[in-house]
């Protein structure tokens, strides 16, 4: 459990398209075996330490004559950005992927003070 003790808590969030391979022939859509897209996210702002991020499939449209093999993740997680991580597999066909995420975690506040190292 992530425990935040600052008065300023921010919460980013959005929704973006990982990808649309039906349109170009892409690899999700006409590969096989193991294949991963990855987007870098940024912040609106930074936060004062990593936040605690969650991604979630907001549209997929796949090809249903193959079982559905899936993995998503968020990696790569700093104080000004992360990694939307999709991954497939074996014979699955995924035509696009829209995905949601959420950062939530402590901003800097005025009275923070910077010392340096």
């Amino acid at each position: 459990m992530k425990i935040l003790q600052n008065r300023s808590i921010g919460i980013d969030q959005g929704d973006v398209s990982l990808f649309s391979d039906f349109e170009d022939g892409g690899e999700m859509w006409t590969g096989e075996g193991s294949r991963e897209r990855r987007m870098t996210v940024t912040f609106d702002q930074p936060f004062r330490a990593e936040p605690s991020v969650h991604v979630s499939i907001s549209m997929w449209d796949v090809d249903t004559s193959a079982a559905l093999r899936a993995e998503l993740v968020a990696e790569n997680i700093t104080k000004t950005q992360f990694d939307i991580v999709f991954s497939t597999w074996l014979d699955s066909r995924v035509a696009r992927i829209r995905v949601a995420w959420m950062a939530i975690g402590e901003l800097k506040n005025f009275d923070d003070w910077d010392i340096p190292d």
